[in-house]
């Protein structure tokens, strides 16, 4: 298990430079556990990531362990019902993170919704297999993000 420190700044200004961060940073590793704290007198977060790293695309088409190769929505392009699925985790990505006083990447990116949207896992061991979803993502958001996909 590694460990990787980020610094998010909350100003308009660096949202985009730190997303695209953070983006970069969760699609190449597979992150286990997240702690946050927020530094008043900087204004920023403080993001505490311990991860692994994912095997690199040779090793993963080796590897016969089907949870080794994770689920990733390359195309982003959407029909109809994933496109609601899609609005409606938006929108609880939102509130959840209002709710948490989070940026909303921070509960989950964007291409991470997507793969669940056009995935639809049916149970909390099915999200192990998208990308971007470890055990504490899971245990913290499974059951809502379930829950959501069944009432869509």
């Amino acid at each position: 298990m590694n460990i990787k420190v980020l610094k998010v700044r909350i100003a308009d200004e660096f949202l985009l430079q730190d997303q695209k961060m953070i983006d970069d940073f969760l699609n190449n590793h597979e992150i286990i556990k997240v702690e946050t704290a927020f530094v008043h007198e900087e204004n920023f977060w403080s993001v505490v990531l311990y991860f692994n790293e994912y095997k690199t695309e040779i090793n993963k088409n080796t590897v016969k362990d089907s949870k080794a190769v994770k689920y990733s929505a390359d195309d982003e392009t959407l029909n109809s019902d994933e496109i609601e699925i899609l609005e409606a985790l938006k929108l609880w990505r939102s509130e959840k993170a209002k709710e948490q006083n989070l940026p909303s990447y921070f509960i989950a990116t964007n291409k991470e919704l997507i793969s669940v949207a056009k995935y639809k896992p049916a149970k909390k061991e099915e999200l192990l297999d998208i990308k971007g979803f470890g055990k504490h993502k899971i245990e913290n958001y499974g059951e809502e993000i379930l829950e959501i996909l069944e009432s869509v």
